[in-house]
This record gives C-alpha cells, sequence and structure tokens, in this order.
C-alpha cells in the first residue's frame, strides 16, 4: 500500500465530543468519569483522553548516544562479583553499579565495603570502557578513594571517563537510621572532600540526590521528586560553602530515581525531574544545565509469587525510563525476593534493556512522549505536586531536619499504608499475585549468599525508611 492510498481514504473527523459519545454508548450507561478516569497516588486526576499539545522535547544528557545499560554488582562473595562483572562487560553491558554492603538500596546484599575487596572484584574489568557509579553506602568518602587509587594504578586518566560516585549522605541518613557524624559536622567536612575533588579535575557526578530510598519506602512520586530536590540543593549548598561557582559545580549533581509499571507516571517523573532541576538553577541565577538521571527498576513492585511476571513489570519500568530519557538505566533481578539473582536472573535483565536499546531503538527519539497531551498533563502536575513537598521542606529546616524529626517518615508512611490498603482490596492489581495468581509456583533458583546487616553504630540517628514490597503486606523486607 503507498501513502496515496492513505490520502485517497476518506476518514471522518472525530473531535473529543464525537469520542466521548461514542465511548459513553460503549459504557452502556456508566460514566466516563467513573469508569475511565482515575487518581494517582498524589491525587492527580488521571484523565481517559487528552488534546495535544505544544512541547519542548526533554533529551538525555547527550542525545547523540543511547543510555547505560548498568548492571549491579553486589554479591558479597568477592570472585563471584568479578566473575560477574565480567561476564556483564563481555555481554552488552556498557556501565556497573557497585553496590556495597550497608548500602540503602543493597537489600541486605552487597560487596565488601574494604578497599582490597573492591580491587579485586574490579580486577580485568575493563574501567576504561565501562561507565562507573557508586551506590551511595555508609563508606562512600572512603570507596572514592579506592576508585581513584585504582584508577591511578592502572595509568586511567578519570578526566576522559563518565562516572557517577553518587555520594548521598541524606540517603543514607534515611536508609540506615544513622551518620557516623553530626550533621554539622558532615556539613562542615564536605566542603574540603568537594575541593579536593575539584582539584583532581574529574568530570563526572561527585553527589547524587538519591530517591530510590524513598520510592521503596513507599513514597509517592511526589514525595520522592521533593526529597530529590531538597537533597540536590544541600548540595549546592555545600559547594558554594567549598566556594566552588554553582554554574561549574551544577552539572557534578546527578539523580537517581525508581520506576515501575505505572508507565505514564515512570515517564511523566523522568521529565518532571529535569523541568524541577532546570527551575532550582533558575532560583540560583545560573544557566541550567541538564539533569543526569539514572533509573532503577522499583523493588517495591517486586512479587515474591510467581516472580516470572517481574520481568514484565522490570521491561514495562525499563521501557518507561527510556522514553522518559534516563542517562543510565538499572534492572533489578526478577527473582530478588526470593535472594540474590543468579547468572540466568542477571542475564533477563541485561538483555531486557539489550532487546530496548539494540533491537526496538528507543534510543533513537530524544523525548518521543514530548507533546502528548497525558504525558504532558501528568509532568506537570508531578512538577507542582513536588515543588510543594520540597517547600515543605525547606520550610522545616531542609532534608536532615525533616528526617531527624520524623515528619517525612511519618508522610511516607501514611502514603505507603494508603497503597497497602488499595491492594488489599483489590483497587492496584499485581498480576500472578493478587490478580491472576498461579495455583503453584516452580521452584525459584538463586545464588547461596548471606544477607549483610545494615550498620548500627552512628552519632546521630532517624526512623530508618526500610525498603517494602507491595506484595508483603505489612512485612518489611529484606
Amino acid at each position: 500500500m503507498t501513502i496515496g492510498v492513505l490520502n485517497k481514504s476518506a476518514f471522518p473527523e472525530v473531535d473529543e465530543a464525537a469520542w466521548r459519545r461514542l465511548a459513553e454508548k460503549a459504557l452502556k450507561g456508566a460514566t466516563i468519569e467513573d469508569a475511565l478516569a482515575s487518581d494517582s497516588d498524589d491525587n492527580i486526576a488521571i484523565q481517559p483522553i487528552y488534546p495535544r499539545v505544544d512541547a519542548s522535547p526533554l533529551e538525555r544528557r547527550d542525545a547523540s548516544c543511547s543510555w547505560h545499560i548498568v548492571q549491579r554488582i553486589d554479591d558479597p562473595d568477592v570472585a563471584r562479583a568479578n566473575k560477574q562483572a565480567l561476564e556483564d562487560a563481555d555481554n552488552g553491558a556498557t556501565g556497573l553499579a557497585l553496590v556495597f554492603e550497608g548500602a540503602p538500596n543493597a537489600f541486605g546484599y552487597g560487596i565488601p565495603a574494604d578497599r582490597e575487596a573492591l580491587h579485586k572484584i574490579l580486577d580485568q574489568v575493563p574501567l576504561d570502557k565501562l561507565y562507573l557509579r557508586l551506590d551511595s553506602h555508609p563508606a562512600s568518602r572512603a570507596s572514592i578513594d579506592w576508585i581513584i587509587e585504582l584508577y591511578g594504578a592502572r595509568r586511567i586518566d578519570p578526566a576522559g571517563l563518565k562516572f557517577s560516585f553518587g555520594f548521598d549522605p541524606a540517603a543514607i541518613f534515611a536508609g540506615t537510621g544513622r551518620l557516623n557524624m553530626s550533621v554539622e559536622a558532615l556539613k562542615a567536612s564536605m566542603p574540603q572532600s568537594l575541593a579536593h575533588f575539584f582539584a583532581l579535575g574529574l568530570p563526572g557526578v561527585l553527589l547524587e540526590a538519591d530517591g530510590r530510598v524513598f520510592h521503596n519506602a513507599g513514597a509517592t512520586s511526589a514525595q520522592e521528586l521533593g526529597a530529590m530536590l531538597a537533597s540536590a540543593v544541600s548540595h549546592l549548598r555545600m559547594f558554594e560553602q567549598a566556594r566552588q561557582p554553582l554554574i561549574y559545580s551544577a552539572p557534578h549533581i546527578g539523580f537517581s530515581l525508581c520506576v515501575d509499571q505505572d508507565q505514564f507516571t515512570s515517564i511523566a517523573k523522568i521529565r518532571a525531574l529535569k523541568k524541577l532541576w532546570t527551575r532550582v538553577q533558575q532560583a540560583c541565577g545560573i544557566d541550567a544545565s541538564p539533569a543526569t538521571i539514572h533509573a532503577e527498576t522499583s523493588y517495591r513492585m517486586i512479587s515474591l509469587r510467581d516472580p516470572e511476571t517481574n520481568i514484565l513489570r522490570s521491561t514495562i519500568a525499563a521501557f518507561s525510563a527510556a522514553i522518559g530519557g534516563a542517562d543510565s538505566i538499572s534492572v533489578i533481578g526478577h527473582t530478588l525476593a526470593h535472594g540474590l539473582p543468579d547468572k540466568a536472573a542477571r542475564r533477563i535483565a541485561r538483555n531486557t534493556q539489550l532487546i530496548l536499546a539494540k533491537e526496538s531503538h528507543l534510543d533513537f527519539v530524544g523525548d518521543p512522549s514530548a507533546g502528548a497531551g497525558g504525558i504532558e498533563a501528568i509532568t506537570d502536575a508531578l512538577c507542582e505536586k513536588a515543588w510543594e513537598v520540597f517547600q515543605t521542606i525547606e520550610t522545616a529546616g531542609g532534608l536532615f531536619s525533616v528526617l531527624a524529626s520524623g515528619q517525612l517518615q511519618g508522610e511516607i508512611g501514611a502514603a505507603r499504608d494508603a497503597r497497602t490498603a488499595r491492594y488489599a482490596e483489590g483497587d492496584i492489581a499485581l498480576v500472578g499475585t493478587n490478580k491472576y495468581p498461579a495455583e503453584t509456583d516452580r521452584p525459584v533458583s538463586v545464588l547461596e549468599a548471606e544477607t549483610r546487616p545494615m550498620p548500627t553504630e552512628g552519632a546521630v540517628y532517624c526512623d530508618i525508611l526500610k525498603p517494602m514490597r507491595l506484595d508483603a503486606s505489612g512485612e518489611l523486607q529484606p
């Protein structure tokens, strides 16, 4: 069929009113609002149809290339972790995320937090060809030095690399419930460290605003975004104390967030973060640099029963991250609720992204959802809601203050409880668990690995934001 045939075809004009008449006829008496409209966790009204709008694309930071396909390295067994890293690098992964024990996003596992173990894990790994990110953890400051030392030993110039050191003290405070030093001492010492890193000429992300700990504990999208903004602003203040011009410092701040099976909201959340970060920089009086965003598939959507359904949810989430314009993406193993994912689960996680990038070519168009009325509406609504959360946190003294007081944990807990109640009532469906459950589950294979305890000693404490799966029925995980 040629385009000429289509041009000659007579398609009737269908406006919104005509669509509504047809939809109401199909609904047999039910109203469109009752049957097709819904509300998000943030009480954002999701309509069944939106008009097209004019909008500027919000592309990835480097729109000339694909996102980084990042694999988590979180196995406590050093030799096995090294084998995994080499295998990932040889089979399509373009980045590695080093997840240390005690990290808020380690989910009970994680590589040993010591210099010798790290060097063994990265033995023969082509660091000069991979995007490397460190997940924020209690020994983040020391682990950065270990990595820089390793670069030096291999005569690798970090100035030409892409990496994220991902240090986020607030995420550590929220996810572990403690800090090694007081907040005042932290704020006093960090500027010296930042000045040292600047002197080394490191080009990547030095500080990160990590929203995953809030998401996996039950936060709404707006709460996650608002907390990330508050964290990023505290980073800007640290850079300012280090006497580093904000226009040069802002590109060294990155973001991590979660994406889940809610496709449209996940896409909109990434796009909203880009707009919000631009607004913050404009408020600081500097030319805005694009946000560097790492997206990881949600832990809280992982189900214990029928774990193969997690593959579908993770695929939707990774698709959303790619369409939303994340710069790097990690897919967690679909068997994580049962234990540490094995080789097969890791391969599926890696290949999920390879198919999306190399076969589906989702990276070919920058921000393909730009102008889509529904996505744009949710994006703008999330911006408004997240900005309100951010202002509330700032008014209360900043992110550390609302965590120390327990205020933010209480608000996130309320959102989590409301979502859990909706899940229990069947308003939220988790295929394979509370909808279309299998009569029997197939055996699940995972690696034998001891869980790693969270650190307990510290100078200052707060209520811990623990990760909770939606299907856990109130049981904290792991």
